[in-house]
């Protein structure tokens, strides 16, 4: 039996296209717009998949709050049958959990990533961050990407972490399979790698827990394996789970972040000019540009109990689809909301970390890591600039971020 194609539907049916990968605001903006003319202003009901999509803020905001939203349901799924490995590696994950046991996991691994050891990975972040500059001044093939925005947070985590430097690549290619399976790629070849990449990040971590108790080393890793609260530790599946989300969330959002950033800066002249004049303004900047070019685009939660937001009723058992980048984007709270301006009172409430409960652990490591790229990029290569190009993205509906990016960084300042 066929069923009959809706309109809402089909707007659904479209934020899974080639077109949601290009561009997906468009297509944001015209389920919105669907939306409103049902009577359903910044929220689409689509009962064909029991869901609900989500682009205001104040219902995002909301949903994202309320004890009844549950993180992690409807994504495991097939998932369970397609990645038993991966899965039982992202099981133990704080993402997928919600209530007592999120609770218990996310306050053994806070204790350890605390604000003062973000603090001291300024030094850090600045160091490599010169480092990758550097040798990047001279080279007419300039990736901002490959030569930037990977290996900077990727660097600073896994060093972080305490993990051999040498494994960095490792490391950058298990948080890669991570982030293809949490943005929904299916696709055979990649189901391999993941299921490979799960076997392998198993067999390094097995055991790790109780060696880094019995002999502590330096890093957030070691540290997160001592942390003890009224007798509960991280088991091994537990360190090893929610090691790979900080080092997934600690580069792929802020490598997104970076190479984003700097091509909407250069799609913005008036802000990178203003950047340049005053780099006191990279804090203020950097929230406008998470705001803008969402890392996060989309993310969703399942219902536990009817919840009532907006003036309407999101049903027990359904799921609301967070249309993260357009609720940033909801002119309501950010008049003209698709231009950069750092000095917009309220940017600091987008909701590029989420919110409640599961706010972004690393949000702090990210501002910082984008501070001081746009700051330093505006202080010492004012001239840089984006030649004209077609810009790919990652195949991935949930982490949005360039393939590539070839820029001209010019003469230093």
């Amino acid at each position: 039996m066929t069923i009959a194609s809706t309109p809402a539907l089909e707007a659904a049916q479209a934020l899974f296209s080639p077109q949601a990968i290009t561009d997906p605001y468009p297509l944001y903006a015209q389920a919105r717009a669907l939306g409103r003319e049902l009577g359903t202003d910044g929220l689409l009901h689509v009962p064909e998949w029991n869901i609900t999509l989500v682009f205001s803020h104040e219902v995002a905001s909301a949903v994202f709050r309320s004890p009844a939203a549950l993180s992690g349901q409807g994504f495991a799924g097939e998932s369970e049958t397609a990645f038993p490995e991966a899965m039982r590696v992202l099981r133990p994950m704080m993402l997928f959990h919600n209530g007592p046991s999120h609770t218990r996991l996310r306050s053994l691994a806070q204790a350890a990533f605390t604000p003062r050891v973000v603090a001291q990975q300024r030094e850090l972040v600045q160091t490599r961050l010169d480092r990758l500059l550097k040798a990047a001044a001279d080279n007419p093939d300039f990736d901002a990407v490959e030569d930037l925005a990977v290996p900077l947070p990727v660097g600073v985590i896994t060093e972080m972490l305490g993990l051999s430097g040498d494994d960095e690549a490792k490391f950058r290619q298990w948080s890669g399979s991570i982030a293809e399976l949490l943005g929904g790629n299916n696709e055979s070849t990649v189901m391999e790698r993941v299921e490979a990449d799960a076997i392998e990040m198993r067999r390094y971590f097995r055991g790790l827990a109780d060696e880094l108790r019995a002999r502590p080393q330096p890093g957030l890793l070691s540290a997160m394996a001592g942390v003890e609260d009224g007798g509960e530790r991280l088991s091994s599946d537990e360190l090893l789970a929610n090691a790979v989300l900080l080092l997934a969330a600690g580069h792929e959002t802020t490598t997104n972040l970076i190479a984003s950033g700097i091509l909407t800066l250069a799609r913005q002249p008036d802000a990178w000019a203003a950047l340049k004049e005053n780099p006191e303004l990279a804090p203020g900047m950097t929230e406008e540009l998470l705001r803008v070019t969402s890392p996060v685009q989309r993310t969703g939660r399942g219902l536990a109990q009817d919840l009532v937001v907006g003036g309407q009723t999101l049903r027990a058992g359904s799921f609301a689809a967070l249309i993260v980048a357009a609720a940033n984007r909801d002119e309501r709270v950010f008049p003209d909301p698709e231009r950069l301006d750092p000095a917009r009172p309220n940017t600091a409430r987008h909701l590029a970390f989420a919110s409640g409960p599961h706010y972004c652990l690393g949000a702090s490591l990210a501002r910082m890591e984008g501070e001081l790229v746009f700051r330093t990029l505006a202080e010492r290569f004012p001239g840089m600039q984006v030649p004209e190009q077609q810009v790919q993205y990652r195949p991935n509906f949930v982490l949005r971020g360039p393939l590539a990016l070839r820029v001209q960084l010019g003469a230093q300042g």
